[in-house]
């Protein structure tokens, strides 16, 4: 059998709300739309395959 070794296509964001500056981690290919935890504001809303990111992008996780 033979294995073929995928490479992560995906990843993780850690994003800073613009109003509260909440830090918080979410998908890049969010299939729902992604509010702040804390205030509530639109972090990410879905569009087509990947997340239209509305947040600072601080780091990026595989």
């Amino acid at each position: 059998m033979v294995r073929v070794n995928r490479e992560n296509r995906s990843k993780f964001y850690t994003v800073k709300c613009p109003d509260c500056e909440n830090e918080q981690k979410i998908f890049q290919r969010a299939s729902s739309v992604v509010d702040c935890v804390v205030c509530g504001k639109i972090l990410a809303e879905p569009k087509g395959g990947n997340a239209d990111i509305k947040a600072e992008i601080i780091a990026e996780h595989e």
